[in-house]
C-alpha cells in the first residue's frame, strides 16, 4: 500500500496509441530505483517493539515526488509547453472539455490520459485530433511524476504546444501530486453539488483555476454558484472560477482565453 494516500502498489500500464504498451510495478522509477519503501513498521532493537515511519515515509515519497516534478517542469520549460493538471471526480466531463478545445485550439494538444483502466479516454483524445498516451494505474489513485516523466519521453509534445494531463477521477490524492505541471485546473459539474469546496479544501487550495462544467444543467439541479465561488475563495483567494458547458459551448471562450494567455 503507499504510505501517502493508501491505494494499492499494482502494476502501472502505459499505452501509445499505436497499441505499444508497457507495464512497470508503481515503486521504480525509469531508471529501475525503488521509490517507495512500503515497509510501515521496522524493528526497535532497544526494545524489540515496533516503531511506526508512516509520517517518515509520506514525507519521503512526496519529496522525491517534488524533485521529479522539479525535473519535469524545467523539462517542459525548456520546450516551452503550457501544461495543465486537470482533475475532477469522475464524470465531471473532462473528457467532452478536452475534446472540444482540441477543436478550437490554434496549437498543437498533447494529453497525458491517467484512468485506473481501459483506454477509452485515449481514444476520445485521438478522434479528436490530438496524440495521447494512456497511463492505467491499476489499484493507483493518481498519477505521479514518474508516470508522467515517462509519458513524456514518448509524447515528446513539440515546442510551443499545450499539454494537459487528465488525472484519475478522484479530489482527494491529486491534489498532493505535483507534476510539473504549469497550472493547477479542478473540473466541477453542477450535478455534483456546490459544497465540494468545502468536502475537498485541499484540492480547492491547490487550484489556480475552478472550471464550473455542465451549466447548461442548472434549472434542473439545485447549485448555488455564488456559494461555490464564495467558498473556493475562502480556501484559495487567488482562485479564479469560470462557469461554462462543455457540452453546448456556452461560455467557452473564456476558457479559451485562459488557456491562451499561458
Amino acid at each position: 500500500m503507499c504510505s501517502t494516500c493508501g491505494c494499492g502498489e499494482g502494476e502501472v500500464r502505459m499505452t501509445t496509441l499505436d497499441d505499444t504498451a508497457t507495464t512497470q510495478t508503481h515503486g521504480h522509477d525509469h531508471h529501475g530505483n525503488h521509490d517507495h519503501d512500503h515497509h510501515h513498521h521496522d524493528q526497535d532493537h532497544d526494545t524489540g517493539g515496533p516503531r511506526t515511519h508512516t509520517l517518515d515515509l509520506e514525507i519521503a515519497v512526496l519529496a522525491k515526488n517534488d524533485r521529479l516534478a522539479a525535473d519535469n517542469r524545467a523539462w517542459l520549460a525548456d520546450r516551452k509547453v503550457a501544461a495543465l493538471n486537470l482533475m475532477s471526480s469522475p464524470g465531471a466531463g473532462k473528457t467532452t472539455l478536452l475534446e472540444r478545445t482540441i477543436a478550437a485550439s490554434d496549437r498543437a494538444v498533447t494529453v497525458i490520459e491517467g484512468d485506473q483502466e481501459t483506454l477509452f479516454d485515449a481514444e476520445r483524445i485521438r478522434t479528436a485530433g490530438a496524440r495521447a498516451v494512456q497511463v492505467n494505474t491499476g489499484a493507483g489513485c493518481h498519477l505521479d511524476a514518474t508516470m508522467v516523466a515517462a509519458a513524456l519521453q514518448r509524447l515528446q509534445p513539440e515546442t510551443g504546444s499545450l499539454l494537459v494531463v487528465e488525472n484519475v477521477g478522484n479530489l482527494v490524492c491529486p491534489a498532493l501530486f505535483d507534476l510539473g505541471e504549469t497550472r493547477k485546473v479542478v473540473v466541477i459539474s453542477v450535478t455534483e453539488g456546490d459544497d465540494k469546496p468545502l468536502k475537498y479544501p485541499h484540492m480547492f487550495a491547490a487550484a489556480d483555476l475552478v472550471v464550473v462544467n455542465k451549466t447548461d444543467l442548472l434549472p434542473y439541479v439545485d447549485f448555488d454558484l455564488e456559494r461555490l465561488e464564495t467558498d473556493a475563495r475562502t480556501l484559495n483567494p487567488q482562485v479564479r472560477v469560470l462557469a461554462l458547458s462543455a457540452r453546448t459551448g456556452d461560455r467557452f471562450d473564456d476558457w479559451l482565453g485562459w488557456l491562451a494567455a499561458l
